[in-house]
């Protein structure tokens, strides 16, 4: 059989690819995307998505709980966790049937198999009919990340999971331990501990959200543990012991060896990019860590052949992954490509409360020579956090002191993930604290804080 030609072809069908495909036809290119699995990823199926609507849940759940603060009634609450998880895997699927019939609508052919790339401008898609040879002048590979297993920690699906199976969980536990306080880590323990699960979470480093400004990571430490968690930092995993339905975790902090019975654990421990059996390497495209290592437009360095996505390194975020599969999208259809600056990728964890962050924290800007200005307004001086019942909380502002740029932004908080998004702009139109000041925000919102924060980075903060 003949190859089949394209202009661009995309191997992986996740937030950075689809948009890739779908940005690089609206250019009026002949697009193909190569999928193994579901479109849309793991962000859309196994990921971001479902993880929200679970969380969601929770949080009905815990509101229903303070129902009398409100004024309300409600009696025998409880939950139905094949219901919970149901309405998260409906979810999941809309979104994903949603980006094949955006595929349709863009005129994206979808290929369903393996896509290996086999020589310059050629891919090999093994296929459940054979193999498939495809053709294009250029080739995007966007394949995404996997949960990282440490030796002895492994999921295995009954006792031990990984993020996949705590989406889907074969049971309810009573008893948890999450090993990892990162944003996956973090949301799994808030979800469940939410729903009354006994949790303890493991951290190496030496604090909860170790990327969060230290603050920040504090006030969210402060919170779980007041809602019941136990939180162990500076601690590590040394073994798991599993049983038939239980694990004895040996707990390692400060020397010391304490052994926790639980009867499921969560390892949430990182990830590795998916880099195998794709071609690269003989192509001589260079590996570092599971990672493809690209240029500031994400070249791999073989003409024609681009890296997206989480397998190109931090970090790891859907956000990241789509912006790049557009400006790989514009460089194939001729256009100049816009590099995407880490910096100016916000960081969002959906716990409770929630966390949410954009540029340097305070210790990194004075690290890198900075002299500050630090903003904090706390949610208790406002209004509307009041009115909704969420009165703990901070957002926290780092100015540079010399020309008044914002060098970063950090919150936490009811709905921080959808504030953090004025920050973002923010930095990306280069406003100084002056522009800011002089912003008009609306009354009564949660916005205003924003406000009050750069306000009180210059002692001009009105309700504090």
């Amino acid at each position: 059989m003949a190859a089949q030609s394209f202009d661009l072809v995309v191997i992986g069908g996740g937030p950075g690819g689809y948009v890739a495909a779908i940005r690089a036809a609206q250019l009026g290119l002949k697009v193909a995307c190569v999928e193994r699995e579901h479109l849309g990823g793991i962000c859309l199926n196994w990921g971001c998505i479902p993880t929200k609507a679970l969380l969601r849940s929770a949080e009905v759940f815990h509101l229903m709980h303070r129902a009398t603060e409100f004024g309300l009634r409600a009696g025998d609450i409880g939950y139905d966790i094949d219901a919970i998880v149901a309405r998260s895997r409906a979810v999941a699927k809309q979104l994903s049937n949603g980006v094949g019939f955006l595929f349709k609508k863009n005129g994206v052919t979808t290929i369903w198999g393996e896509g290996r790339v086999t020589g310059k401008g050629r891919v090999s898609v093994t296929t459940d009919k054979g193999t498939e040879e495809l053709t294009a002048k250029n080739i995007v590979v966007a394949t995404g990340a996997r949960a990282r297993d440490l030796p002895g920690l492994e999921a295995d699906g009954k006792r031990v999971w990984s993020y996949k199976h705590a989406l889907n969980p074969p049971h309810m536990p009573k008893k948890l331990l999450v090993i990892g306080s990162g944003a996956i880590g973090i949301e799994f323990a808030s979800f469940f501990n939410t729903l009354g699960v006994e949790t303890t979470v493991v951290e190496v480093l030496d604090r909860v959200l170790p990327v969060e400004d230290a603050e920040i990571s504090g006030m969210a430490k402060k919170a779980f543990t007041k809602q019941g968690m136990r939180i162990l930092e500076k601690s590590t995993v040394k073994q798991l012991d599993r049983g038939a339905d239980k694990v004895v975790a040996h707990v390692e902090t400060g020397g010391k060896i304490e052994k926790i019975e639980v009867d499921t654990v969560i390892s949430a421990v990182g990830i590795v990019g998916n880099v195998e059996n794709l071609g690269l390497e003989e192509l001589g495209v260079k590996i570092d860590r599971t990672h493809v290592v690209v240029d500031e437009f994400c070249r791999t360095g073989v003409d024609g052949l681009y890296a997206i996505g989480d397998i190109a390194g931090p970090p790891w975020l859907a956000p990241k992954a789509s912006h790049e599969g557009v400006m790989v999208a514009e460089l194939a259809a001729g256009r100049k490509g816009h590099p995407i600056r880490p910096g100016a990728i916000a960081g969002c964890t959906y716990c409770h409360p929630q966390v949410a962050s954009v540029g340097m924290t305070e210790a990194a800007a004075k690290e890198a020579g900075f002299e500050v200005k630090v903003g904090r307004f706390p949610f208790i001086g406002n209004g509307k956090a009041i009115a909704l019942g969420e009165p703990e909380g901070l957002i926290k502002t780092v100015f540079d002191a010399r020309t008044g740029e914002l060098l970063g932004a950090h919150m936490i908080g009811a709905e921080v993930t959808e504030l953090i998004e004025g920050y973002i702009v923010a930095r990306k139109l280069e406003t100084t604290e002056e522009d800011l000041i002089e912003t008009v925000f609306p009354h009564p919102t949660l916005s205003e804080m924003m406000h009050e924060s750069v306000l009180s980075a210059y002692g001009r903060a009105i309700h504090i």
